[in-house]
């Protein structure tokens, strides 16, 4: 069983799939900390964006490992490093490299191959594991996803501007949204959760209760 949530930044992606996992007692998967992951290997070789061919050299050699919902570069922990502003300023760029994306799809498809899981990202559904009936597109008010992201610990290096974050989640999304390779946007059979004034357990427990509903059709 694969259960895909996708949606935008600050929408609590994370925070609910996570969640979801352990109350189901199966595996989780964040994707977006395998492309941080990259973009911080990218930056910790001192390679420029513009370096294409450096940079598809560099993934040939990527060693990636996550294990307990930690993220590790070789044997290294990398979960404060990737969170840092200087990755999250570059990681829609990486992202958005097609030999990269087919590279973390490949892994993602090889994780959840052999296991129940819960993927959260950006095309879990709609790419990742578009054959998985049980999808979500989770998303919130621009203003609440901004005062989330402020308050989340993992972005704890960010401003704690509300219009500055704003923006910033403005330009993600755009940025996102239109790029050529996966764009991030609602699979056409996922279940869409406005969480805007809904609390985590309320939107887990909202899932939950579909895939029971899914596993009945």
């Amino acid at each position: 069983m694969v259960i895909a949530i996708d949606g935008p930044a600050g929408a609590g992606k994370s925070t609910v799939a996570k969640k979801v996992a352990k109350k189901l007692g199966i595996h989780y998967l964040d994707t977006g900390a395998m492309y941080r992951a990259f973009t911080l290997h990218v930056l910790k070789n001192h390679i420029h964006p513009d370096e294409i061919e450096h940079i598809r050299k560099l993934l040939d050699t990527f060693e990636l490992d996550l294990s307990d919902e930690s993220v590790f570069i070789g044997n290294v922990n990398v979960d404060r490093e990737i969170r840092s502003e200087e990755v999250t300023s570059l990681v829609s760029y990486i992202s958005s490299l097609g030999f990269v994306r087919k590279k973390m799809v490949e892994l993602q498809r090889e994780i959840g191959k052999n296991r129940d899981i819960v993927a959260e990202g950006r095309d879990i559904g709609t790419v990742v594991f578009s054959h998985t009936k049980h999808k979500f597109y989770l998303d919130a008010a621009v203003e609440e996803r901004a005062r989330r992201r402020i308050k989340d610990e993992k972005n704890r290096n960010h401003t704690n501007d509300v219009i500055e974050m704003i923006d910033r989640i403005k330009a993600r999304d755009f940025y996102d949204s239109s790029r050529k390779n996966s764009p991030l946007k609602k699979a056409h059979d996922a279940c869409y959760i406005d969480s805007t004034h809904m609390t985590v357990d309320e939107v887990c427990d909202f899932i939950i209760k579909k895939i029971s509903e899914q596993k009945q059709e």
